[in-house]
This record gives C-alpha cells, structure tokens and sequence, in this order.
C-alpha cells in the first residue's frame, strides 16, 4: 500500500477528497452504542464501588492484580525508576521540561486591576487546585505526554497533580513514564488505565482524591469517559487520532515529506495528508514512502493507515490549498514551502503550525516548548493546544465607589426593570436614595 493521490483538478477530485473526510470523521468520533454505554457503565460502578470496581477492570483489561494497597505508585518505585533510567533520557528530560517551563512562563497572563473616575475593574488568575493527568500506554508509551502536561500545571501553581499512568501490554507501567514523573517532582501516581482511571481522578475512590480536571490524550474509551463526565469536571478536549496536514510545494523535499507523513500514520490510525500544487512531488513522494517502509520498524500498522487515512491532494494552486488546511482544521499543519510568509497569515485552524523544512512535528512533540496535546478531527476550529491558561481559572474584579453608582444607577435601573426584577433595581436605589442612608 502506498500513498493514494487525490487531484482535484479533475471532475472525481472533489468528490474523492469528500468520501476521504468521511472516513476520517467517522473513525474520529464514532461513539457507537457499544462504547458508549460501556464506558456509563464503568462509571457507574466506580461511582458505587470505588477502588474494588477500579481493581477489576484493571485486572480485566490490562491483566494486572492490584489490592488498594497498591493502586498508587510508592515513593520508592518513584526514585527506583529515576535511578535506573537511561542517564541520557533524563538529561533529554531535563532539558526538554526547560524549554516547555520557559514557553509556558512566558506566555502565563498576568492579573489586571485599573482605576477609573472611581471605579476600580480588574481580572484575576488563580490555578486549579487539583488536577489529573492521564497519561497513555497501551500500544505505545509516551513518557513526553507527562512532561507537556504536568509542566504547564506547574506553571500555573496547581499545587496537587495526579498522574494516571495506563498498564503497557506487559501490565506494569513503563518506567521511563515513573522515571518523568520522579524527575519533574509528581509523587502522586496511580498504575490504572482506560475509563475506571477517567472515572477514579473524577469522581473519587476510597485512595483516590477526585480532582477539577482531567488533560492528556487517550483512545475512545477514555476520550468518551471524559466526554461524559464534563460539567462534573473540566476536560482538556474531546481528542482522535493524530494527524498532520503539510503544504508543500516544488522546493520542498520529497524524503522530509515522506518521513513526516509515515510519523503520522504510525500511530495507526493516524492520518497523514500532503497538499501540493505539483503533481509530479505527489509522485515522488509516494516512491519515498516506499523505500522507506523497507526498513520502518511499525511497517504494517503505517501501511494500514495509509489506505485508510492518508493521501496527497494535488491542488490548482496556494490558495485551494490554503482552502483545504482551514477545513480540514489540522492538528499539526507544516509548511514546506518557499514563501511562508505569503499564507500563514491566511490559516486560521490549527492545533500547532510547522514552519520550514528543519521543523519536522517530532520537535513539537518532544522538545521545542508548546504542548504537544492538541485539538484533532476538526476541532482546532473552535479548540486550542494545552497551555498554562487550562490550568487557570479568571475572577472579575469590581468596586464603585458612591459617586460612580450614582452615575449608573439610572441605567441599572431601567436593565433591571425590563428583566422585571425589582429587588436588583432596588439594591441600587437604596444605597442612592438619601432617605435611604443614614
């Protein structure tokens, strides 16, 4: 299976790039009977049973024995892990968490409060108290999704932090996942997964504190759990499978194309798209797909999301294919392309936008400072990345003094008694009135 092309130059091209998106919205949410219900279910019980409950789904899905005496990770597992890890990872951790904590530092709003003719208006931030992390790790592990979330939270203030860390195939947590959490100061951290770990961080167990919100990525079960118990707490967002979307055009090189889109559809499902107006780079880079799926160690499952997931567009030109980034609403959109400059300004959706050959979506993903959680299928329309503002909450300020009531008060008034509301009216008057004051 190679990379199919889509050209809309033709009669078929609108139409096949119309069945693709099909297919990708209906992988990204479908929220089947089945899944659903069984992730209300599973709340449910966790509701009712706490820890038992979370210790039998554990034990059912992730073949992992747990008691309540061990459902969090001791401080001793913690420091273990951290002092057999790799000492190359943790430097790369350490540095890694610099730029993410410098990024988030510097992009942390700030409280306002000014004064005006007697009346004085402002906005606070306050962090969340506390907050859940979930953090993945069945088919694949992501010790990076622990660093692009629990430093944001820290450099909010959020002073209690859980970790979640979901039991890999091997039903233990990978301990470079233990090792993060131990460099980055987390010692809360619970070896459970899937919607039971959704629904202990929310609602609470008999160890488990519940938390205000819960962030980082997972399959459907968990983004359906999440789903479901919003308004009860708050979420990061309603996240699918990975993808990118990269415009490119003649001066860019077909093998970065290729690798960058295999990045993408190796997480099966991931969704890999190419945008171009030369139809001979489309080309190209489908020939450097398959050299190097040769040698790609996740061949079959890139090869499985390939024919499902991915294409190359071949497009009249820029602007159709400004066009098609803004509709799609990518979570990660790169830019191979000569002038930059002439269409950014142009791409209103996106989750993180790439700029340039040497910007590959690995540095977002790893290293540069931006969270790597990101809004996906289409909701970069409405949805933002993680940052330090998820972890904020605003507070308005208020104070008039008399003489600035008095200059409202008669607008006040006239709002109040057109919504009927007499008492609100007269919480005004009675402080106006002098017969009123003594």
């Amino acid at each position: 299976m190679t990379l199919r092309i889509i050209d809309m130059r033709t009669p078929d091209g609108p139409g096949q790039l119309h069945s693709l998106y099909r297919a990708l919205r209906l992988t990204r949410f479908r929220a089947e009977t089945g899944p659903a219900q069984q992730v209300h279910d599973i709340i449910s019980d966790v509701s009712e049973r706490g820890n038992q409950a979370v210790i039998e789904y554990t034990k059912k899905f992730d073949r992992l024995e747990l008691s309540a005496d061990n459902l969090r990770v001791s401080a001793g597992e913690l420091a273990a892990a951290k002092t057999d890890a790799d000492p190359q990872f943790i430097e790369a951790v350490r540095r890694a968490a610099e730029n993410i904590r410098g990024y988030q530092q510097r992009i942390k709003p700030k409280s306002v409060e000014w004064t005006e003719q007697g009346i004085t208006l402002g906005i606070r931030f306050e962090a969340i108290s506390r907050v859940g992390i979930y953090a993945p790790g069945g088919k694949a592990v992501y010790p990076s999704t622990i660093l692009m979330t629990v430093v944001p939270a820290q450099v909010a203030g959020v002073e209690e932090i859980a970790v979640c860390c979901s039991p890999g195939l091997a039903g233990r947590v990978d301990s470079n996942m233990l090792a993060v959490c131990a460099e980055l100061g987390v010692s809360e951290v619970y070896r459970i997964g899937g919607a039971q770990a959704i629904a202990a961080m929310a609602l609470g167990t008999e160890t488990i504190k519940p938390v205000s919100k819960i962030v980082g990525p997972g399959n459907l079960y968990v983004q359906l759990a999440k789903k479901q118990l919003y308004g009860q707490i708050d979420i990061d967002c309603f996240a699918g499978p990975s993808e990118v979307l990269i415009i490119a055009d003649k001066t860019a090189r077909p093998e970065f194309i290729a690798v960058d889109l295999l990045a993408q559809a190796e997480h099966n499902p991931g969704s890999a798209l190419l945008v171009t107006p030369r139809e001979n780079l489309a080309k190209e880079v489908a020939e450097a797909i398959q050299r190097e799926l040769k040698t790609a160690l996740r061949a079959e499952a890139i090869r499985e999301s390939l024919g499902i997931y991915s294409a190359a567009i071949v497009v009249a030109d820029m602007d159709e294919a400004v066009t098609i980034a803004n509709d799609f609403a990518p979570e990660h959109l790169q830019l191979m392309i000569a002038e930059p400059e002439k269409i950014i300004g142009r791409l209103k959706n996106a989750g993180a936008i790439f700029v340039g050959p040497y910007s590959p979506v690995a540095v977002g993903d790893y290293y540069a400072g931006p969270s790597h959680v990101l809004p996906t299928s289409g909701t970069a329309r409405v949805f933002s990345g993680l940052s330090v503002y998820d972890f904020l909450k605003r507070t308005s300020l208020i104070s008039y003094d008399q003489q600035a009531l008095s200059k409202a008060g008669a607008d006040i008034e006239v709002l109040a008694k057109a919504e009927g509301l007499g008492m609100h009216s007269r919480s005004v008057t009675i402080r106006l009135d002098k017969k009123d004051r003594r």
